[in-house]
């Protein structure tokens, strides 16, 4: 009896020992991860102790901790976690942590929402501004004060209201491109492939048919094409 006595004294005083050891805080050296990939700038807070530390680059962090203490896992793009200091990771000194990352919702997809913003809403620029286009701001440049005098003496004026015209063109060639493919050109007008820029071009030295363009007529467009075409092939044919 006496003998079962001291032995139960003994079993006692060893559980004391060890609840007291598990309530002593030590160092917790951990790692917050998500699928894998380790993550950095995680804040940790111990809620007993009111201890904080980060993660760093490699997603890693130590904190002063004890077993059964609440560590609160935070992060802009991550799902706040609160986690218990189990007793295996406060006997090991280490935890791995895995967190998961925030559901991003996004706005309903509204095609065209904001077609009617523009450097003029925004007030970028005055309404109603002339927008120039590169060939037109040199002429526009070289035309008023000394620069303009020199501009105009030399003949580089001349020479800059050609390049604008040459602009002109191209820009209604382009149009053309984007409007019209070749086969329309083939099959509906009779226009040889090999004689399409060439059609082009004849096409964008008529004054009336560059209005109608301009004018995003298409109607009227594809008949003045009609009939530059049968013009054009007559040409054509007859040189």
């Amino acid at each position: 009896m006496k003998n079962s006595l001291i032995v139960l004294l003994v079993l006692l005083g060893q559980n004391q020992l060890l609840i007291a050891q598990t309530n002593v805080e030590k160092m917790i050296t951990g790692i917050v991860a998500s699928n894998g990939i380790k993550l950095e700038g995680i804040s940790i807070v111990n809620c007993s102790n009111k201890m904080i530390a980060v993660t760093d680059v490699d997603g890693c962090f130590s904190i002063q901790a004890k077993d059964g203490d609440i560590l609160n896992f935070s992060g802009i793009d991550y799902k706040y976690l609160r986690k218990y200091v189990y007793m295996f990771e406060y006997s090991s000194g280490t935890m791995e942590v895995n967190m998961n990352p925030k559901a991003i919702e996004l706005d309903e997809v509204i095609i065209n929402k904001y077609a009617n913003i523009t450097a003029e809403n925004l007030g970028i620029i005055p309404k109603g501004m002339v927008r120039l286009t590169p060939q037109q701001r040199k002429l526009y440049d070289n035309s008023g004060g000394i620069q303009g005098l020199y501009s105009y003496l030399s003949g580089e004026k001349s020479f800059l209201k050609m390049n604008v015209e040459v602009e002109k063109k191209e820009t209604m060639l382009k149009k053309l491109d984007y409007l019209f493919g070749n086969k329309y050109y083939t099959e509906r007008l009779k226009i040889p492939e090999e004689y399409i820029k060439g059609f082009q071009y004849y096409c964008v030295e008529n004054s009336e048919f560059v209005e109608s363009l301009n004018l995003k007529n298409r109607t009227k467009t594809m008949f003045l094409m009609t009939n530059l075409a049968i013009a054009y092939n007559q040409n054509r044919l007859s040189e």
